[in-house]
C-alpha cells in the first residue's frame, strides 16, 4: 500500500511544477551523453559516465516526485478546526524543560520547512501533538528521553 501524502492545494502545485523542471532537464543530459559518446571510446570517458550518472539521479527524482504527486491527497482547508492540533494548525508550544516557546505549522512531507515554522506531520513532535487541545500538556519520546510540551495556542 503507498504513502498517502497530504498536501494543500498550493503544494501540490508546487510539486507538479518541480516535476515539470526536472522532466524539463531530460533533453539536456541526452545531449551530454550524446556529446560524451561522440568523443569515441565509452569505457573511459569521465564525461560520459558522469553524465550517465546525472541522468540516473535525475529519473530517480522524477520517478520519487511522480509516485508522490499519484499518492497526493489535497487538504480541505475549510473543514480544519482549531479544537485540537490537526493537519494546517498552527500550534503555539512551550517546552516546559527550557521555557522555549515555539510555533509550527502541521504540514504534510514535502511541505516541511523548519526555517519558515512548517513541521513535518512524521516528526515525533508533531506525531505527539496531534489530537491534543489547548492547555494540555504533552510528552514526546525522543533520543535523549522525554520532552514535555504544554499547548498555548491552536490557530489556522
Amino acid at each position: 500500500m503507498p504513502d498517502i501524502h497530504y498536501v494543500t492545494a498550493e503544494g501540490l502545485e508546487k510539486l507538479k511544477a518541480e516535476l515539470s523542471q526536472l522532466e524539463s532537464q531530460r533533453p539536456v543530459i541526452s545531449r551530454q551523453i550524446e556529446e560524451a559518446r561522440a568523443q569515441g571510446d565509452i569505457s573511459e570517458n569521465a564525461e560520459y559516465d558522469a553524465a550517465k550518472e546525472a541522468q540516473g539521479l535525475l529519473e530517480l527524482k522524477i520517478t520519487k516526485l511522480e509516485t508522490t504527486i499519484a499518492n497526493a491527497r489535497i487538504i480541505d482547508e475549510s473543514k480544519i478546526s482549531t479544537d485540537q492540533v490537526q493537519m494546517l494548525t498552527k500550534v503555539k508550544i512551550k517546552n516546559l524543560g527550557n521555557g522555549a516557546t515555539m510555533e509550527y505549522t502541521i504540514v504534510g512531507e514535502s511541505e516541511a520547512n523548519l526555517r519558515e515554522g512548517k513541521m513535518a506531520v512524521s516528526t515525533p513532535i508533531a506525531k505527539a501533538l496531534i489530537g491534543h487541545k489547548l492547555n494540555e500538556i504533552v510528552e514526546v519520546s525522543v533520543p535523549s528521553g522525554i520532552m514535555k510540551f504544554q499547548i498555548l495556542s491552536i490557530s489556522l
